[in-house]
């Protein structure tokens, strides 16, 4: 994973790192002030031949519908099978600080999310939603292969709506194996009345790849985060150690695993290079 805290002008140089360590894939996300989603897109799949980046999440009150559409359908179209994006709601403090906040960020998302699958398939979309309204708009250029779209979220009514309308679920670091498994449990009754079998569930996962008492690294930062049982917290050490606790991860029901660096701020050369092969 790639932090937006990190200095910009080390992401082209860690994502040629990543990729001739053997990683199938980079994800990103966009925060509030930091870095801008789409454009770190730009820059992984630019600077790469076969990663796939991941942005999660773009916050969506903070760009339309179709402006989102328009940059993702130009990035697939240019890289196509190598581009997936999760949208959320946007921490609200910082959505109030940019003047974008909405009243329910639940029905805007459930709108963003549908208008975007439909804009990015190609289909021409008519909306008169709460929040997104679009008069018979089609994309030009629509990517020739088809681009997920995940939901980022925490919450229950968040988590099903991801099973009911999304692609897929980006879940953040703020889990264990076990709360994990009750995340997916709301977003599996959202979706109860779906075909689930391309769903995709993301999980960002704390990672401290050090022999240096990596456990009370990843404990200090449980609590940062205020997550209970701290000693569930987050995979560390060596690789084999880091290898067997992504394993309980999955065996909850977590497809993707991606180790997210923790510190302030992190080293991403030295991330890379430690989850390498030797």
């Amino acid at each position: 994973m790639w932090r937006p805290d990190v200095d910009p002008r080390t992401l082209a140089p860690f994502c040629q790192r990543a990729e001739r360590a053997g990683l199938a894939q980079v994800w990103l996300w966009e925060d509030c002030f930091l870095q801008g989603g789409i454009a770190q897109a730009a820059v992984a799949l630019m600077s790469t031949r076969t990663l796939v980046v991941g942005i999660g999440v773009l916050p969506a009150p903070l760009r339309s519908v179709v402006a989102t559409a328009l940059e993702i359908s130009t990035l697939a179209t240019m890289f196509p099978g190598r581009v997936q994006v999760g949208i959320g709601h946007g921490v609200q403090d910082w959505m109030r600080q940019a003047g974008v906040a909405v009243a329910s960020p639940l029905t805007l998302l459930r709108e963003y999310v549908t208008a975007l699958r439909a804009l990015l398939a190609g289909q021409t979309v008519t909306i008169a939603g709460d929040y997104v309204h679009l008069d018979a708009v089609r994309l030009d250029w629509v990517p020739e292969t088809a681009v997920p779209v995940l939901i980022g979220g925490t919450g229950p009514r968040t988590l099903a709506l991801a099973g009911e309308a999304a692609d897929g679920v980006v879940l953040d670091c703020q889990h264990t194996a076990t709360s994990v498994a009750a995340a997916l449990g709301h977003v599996a009754r959202g979706g109860a009345d779906r075909d689930m079998g391309s769903f995709q569930r993301v999980l960002y996962l704390a990672c401290a790849p050090t022999p240096f008492d990596a456990r009370g690294v990843l404990v200090d930062e449980a609590r940062r985060w205020h997550v209970t049982p701290e000693d569930d917290f987050g995979v560390g050490g060596s690789l084999e150690e880091i290898g067997a606790g992504v394993a309980r991860y999955h065996a909850a029901g977590i497809d993707t695993v991606v180790l997210q660096p923790i510190g302030t701020p992190p080293d991403p050369i030295a991330f890379v290079d430690a989850l390498g092969p030797r």
